[in-house]
């Protein structure tokens, strides 16, 4: 099992998450993180890093984003390695609060 991140962190992207993974399974986008399923090593540590909650087992993903556990995979393939972290985008803790974000994700 992996783990996946799901909407929530669509234009918010908190990075509290990167600088807790041993293995250096997160990719970064312009305004959003993916998870490498084939490097994720199911430790757990990414969740409760979290601050919107946009990180789930994939078992227990909600069903509205099961979408994002191939959209993870996809993007982790083309999107570079974050290793450190970094500060949130500017206008993070406005997004935080915003449902229904897929349409401004870029890829």
């Amino acid at each position: 099992m992996t783990f996946v991140v799901t909407e929530e962190c669509i234009k918010c992207k908190y990075t509290d998450c990167v600088e807790v993974c041993p293995v250096d399974c997160f990719h970064e986008g312009p305004n959003f993180l993916v998870i490498d399923p084939d490097e994720c090593i199911d430790c757990t540590l990414c969740e409760p890093e979290c601050p919107v909650e946009a990180i789930h087992p994939e078992d227990d993903v909600p069903e509205d984003q099961l979408d994002f556990i191939q959209l993870n995979a996809e993007l982790a393939k083309i999107w570079p390695v974050i290793t450190e972290k970094k500060d949130p985008l500017p206008d993070a803790d406005e997004w935080a609060k915003v449902k229904d974000k897929r349409q401004y994700l870029e890829r």
